[in-house]
C-alpha cells in the first residue's frame, strides 16, 4: 500500500472544487511521550496555537473561494482528554471557516458499519478518498489514496448519514 505524507495530502485542498468532509473516529490521536501544544494543555500551561496558522490560512483561502469544508467527529462520551482539548480548541478551526460536528458513539444510526477498516478519511468532491493509517503508538504514518468508485460512493453514503445525525459544534455541550 503506497502512502502520501500529511503534506502531500494537504495539497489535495488545491484541486478540489467544492468539498472536502474529513470523517474522525479516533478518541486520541496524541503521540505518547511527545512535548506538544496537546501536552501543554494537559499540564495547564499557555498554549500557543501559531502551529495552526498554515492550517487555518488553508481553509479560509479555500472557503473564501466558495468551498465547503466539513469534519465528522465521531467520539466516545466521556470523553478522552485528547478530545476534551479538541472540543475547547474547535473554534479555531470554525472562525476559519470549517464546519464541524460531534457524533457521540451511542448516537450512531443502527447497524452501521464503517468501511476502510475504520480508518479516518478525507473525502474530496465524491470523487476521491484519503485514508489516514496510524501506527500501534497513534504515529501518523500517511494516507492512502483511493479512487474505486463503490468505496468513494459508500463515504459519501455514509458521510451524509452521520453529518445530518451528528450535532454542531456551537450546539454541542459535552
Amino acid at each position: 500500500m503506497e502512502l502520501i505524507s500529511s503534506v502531500e495530502r494537504n495539497q489535495l485542498f488545491e484541486s478540489f472544487a467544492y468539498d472536502a468532509c474529513h470523517l474522525e473516529l479516533r478518541d486520541d490521536y496524541s503521540v505518547p511521550d511527545e512535548d506538544s501544544p496537546f501536552t501543554s494543555w494537559l499540564r495547564g500551561e499557555t498554549v500557543d496555537y501559531s502551529y495552526m496558522e498554515p492550517w487555518t490560512q488553508l481553509v479560509r483561502r479555500v472557503t473564501a473561494e466558495g468551498k465547503t469544508v466539513r469534519r465528522i467527529r465521531v467520539i466516545t462520551e466521556p470523553h478522552t482528554p485528547y478530545i476534551q482539548w479538541e472540543h475547547a480548541t474547535t473554534a479555531l478551526n470554525e472562525r476559519a471557516g470549517e464546519q464541524i460536528r460531534w457524533l457521540p458513539r451511542r448516537s450512531l444510526p443502527e447497524n452501521i458499519t464503517f468501511p476502510l477498516a475504520g480508518n479516518d478519511w478525507w473525502l474530496y468532491d465524491d470523487r476521491l478518498l484519503a485514508v489516514g493509517h496510524f501506527d500501534s503508538e497513534g504515529r501518523v504514518l500517511g494516507s492512502q489514496i483511493i479512487e474505486d468508485p463503490d468505496t468513494v460512493a459508500e463515504c459519501a453514503r455514509l458521510r451524509n448519514l452521520l453529518w445530518a445525525a451528528a450535532i454542531p459544534h456551537l450546539q454541542y455541550k459535552p
